[in-house]
């Protein structure tokens, strides 16, 4: 694997991370560039684990991840995104701008950055079967989620700005929607 597909993987399993951050940016009070770095760390090194782990999977347990990952990361990115949803949807007394809140919870973040990191997962347990650097592929697809989520919070931070709940209610859709796209895509390649 060279270094322009290693770039191409790492950019293209950081996408749905991205996307996620920009909801957690649009849910929160101004994030600032300490908790958009941080939020891109704990995302960063789970999209970096999971190809790892998926690769030690490899051959034993390949079968088992492939068949279900898609159904994991629609579920779990369905629950945070209704979440999300029904936050937005929450009625806030005299009809005001709930406060929000200035970070996430670290097993919130991590939990979304799990969901998020399924396929890179997946990728791994392919990449089990080639001739690869693991580790440079691992460190990669981490290192452009961490950049990704970084930008995505502060995205989220302009949105937020601008339509206040409606974003997060879009941010919780964006992440159902990633989750569907992701459920589609393998039932439409099994059949």
């Amino acid at each position: 694997m060279n270094i322009a597909s290693t770039a191409i993987l790492a950019l293209a399993m950081s996408t749905d991370a991205f996307a996620a951050a920009v909801g957690k940016g649009t849910s929160l009070q101004k994030p600032r560039w300490s908790e958009a770095l941080r939020t891109g760390a704990i995302f960063g090194v789970i999209e970096a684990l999971t190809p790892l782990a998926g690769w030690a999977l490899g051959l034993t347990a390949a079968s088992f991840v492939k068949s279900w990952d898609h159904w994991i990361a629609f579920v779990l990115l369905a629950v945070l995104g209704l979440r999300m949803i029904l936050a937005a949807a929450r009625p806030s007394p005299e009809d005001q701008e709930p406060a929000k809140p200035v970070r996430h919870g670290f097993w919130l973040l991590a939990l979304t950055g799990f969901a998020t990191s399924i396929d890179a997962m997946v990728v791994g347990v392919g990449l089990a079967f080639l001739e690869v650097n693991i580790l440079q592929v691992a460190l990669a697809i981490g290192l452009a989620t961490f950049l990704m989520v970084t930008l995505g919070v502060m995205v989220g931070r302009v949105l937020g700005n601008i339509a206040g709940r409606w974003a997060e209610a879009g941010g919780g859709l964006l992440l159902i929607g990633i989750g569907a796209a992701i459920l589609h895509e393998h039932l439409a390649a099994v059949a």
